[in-house]
């Protein structure tokens, strides 16, 4: 019993060693997981009119990683903004867009509003987008 319990501890010991470094390893040799790498993070559509309808910009990114990219939510701070973004997998080396769309009707003044991405990069999970601009009213 004694000699079974020091080589399961001995082959826990071994594990905790190599797991790691093949981690590292393969990290090294470009394997690394996904990665999202922004374009640019803020839009600003200057002045907008209030009765001219909704106004929509593109966020492009590109999977900088070495995994496919999957963007699990994209949530904007209110319901006069809303986001889309693709379902299917980004596979590394590839692009992608999220669209938001901003209505302005009833809403004069200045806007700032952000977006939230979660993503299933391990590293940087949290991303956020800014859109920014002043509705002039009608």
């Amino acid at each position: 019993m004694k000699e079974k319990n020091i080589f399961v501890s001995l082959a826990i010991a071994i594990m905790a060693i190599f797991l790691p470094l093949q981690s590292m390893a393969q990290e090294k040799e470009g394997n690394s997981g996904p990665k999202m790498e922004l374009a640019k993070s803020t839009h600003d559509f200057g002045t907008i009119s209030e009765t001219g309808g909704a106004v929509t910009c593109e966020f492009e990114f590109t999977n900088v990683g070495g995994a496919p990219l999957v963007i699990i939510s994209a949530k904007a701070s209110c319901g006069c903004t809303q986001p889309s973004y693709p379902k299917e997998p980004i596979m590394p080396g590839k692009t992608g867009v999220i669209k938001v769309t901003y209505n302005p009707k009833g809403r004069p003044g200045t806007f700032n509003k952000q977006i939230a991405i979660r993503t299933n990069d391990k590293k940087n999970p949290k991303t956020s987008l800014r859109i920014k601009g002043d509705v002039k009213a009608e």
